[in-house]
């Protein structure tokens, strides 16, 4: 017989067992395809990814249960907003590739936000060919492409002069309504939660700038500096010469 599986919400209980998940399955797919492995060290690292979603997003995420071991072959984190549903971190368990697990999960993802009246969107890497074919077999369809930049910043951090008059300074929670009518402005979407968490940092490990402009902002950049991800992002900002300011501040 085939194996089976269903679905189910996400809870605060799989946080281990998911982030294993993850760990191990997406650094298992790049050494598949010849590349190094995403995650080192801790395989509980990407814990930290499942704190972020459940204090944003809690209950939101899916999982995939086999039906014979009771254990945890897939799961994806689902980031609903008042404008879209963002598809977040898809893994499926190794031994259960091409059994349709990541199929099943984005189909019932789909599924809920088309009954919502909202767009699916997400950030897929173009290395993962295999999840580029998931999705847009799907329907989904490729709207902008982007390129991943490593940058490695002295202790004593950046050596040449910050841009020259741009005044940036760190975000507060009086400017969540003026980030919020910026991206919707720019790049057409909004998610107010994220920002009141991001500037919030609960964590310890967020930091917000903002670049005031003529009646509102100019432009926002959030960062990261968690023990798994250091990231710059998610940002708009309303010129290149905005975007400079932010990221060299943010770099620092």
């Amino acid at each position: 017989m085939p194996d089976t599986f269903h679905l189910r919400n996400m809870t605060p209980n799989d946080r281990e067992e998911v982030s294993r998940l993850i760990f191990h399955s997406t650094n298992d797919y790049y050494v598949s395809i010849g590349r190094d492995k995403i995650f080192q060290g801790d395989e509980l690292a990407p814990s930290e990814m499942f704190d972020v979603y459940e204090k944003i997003d809690s209950g939101e995420g899916l999982v995939a249960i086999d039906d014979d071991t009771g254990e945890i072959i897939g799961s994806c984190f689902v980031h609903p907003r008042e404008t879209h549903v963002s598809l977040g971190i898809m893994n499926a368990h190794k031994d259960h590739f091409g059994k349709g697990v990541a199929r099943t999960l984005l189909a019932r993802i789909i599924d809920d936000t088309t009954a919502a009246g909202k767009p699916v969107r997400l950030v897929s890497s173009c290395f993962n060919l295999d999840s580029y074919s998931l999705y847009t077999r799907a329907g989904m369809v490729p709207f902008a492409t982007f390129q991943d930049m490593y940058v490695e910043v002295p202790e004593g951090g950046l050596a040449h002069e910050a841009p020259a008059g741009i005044k940036v300074r760190a975000a507060t929670l009086d400017d969540v309504d003026a980030m919020a009518a910026l991206e919707m402005a720019i790049s057409g979407i909004s998610r107010v939660n994220d920002y009141r968490y991001f500037i919030n940092n609960e964590q310890g490990f967020w930091s917000v700038s903002v670049i005031e402009g003529n009646g509102g902002l100019d432009g926002f950049l959030v960062s990261c500096g968690s023990n798994a991800l250091n990231m710059l992002g998610p940002g708009v900002s309303r010129t290149e010469e905005i975007a400079a300011g932010l990221i060299f501040d943010q770099l620092n």
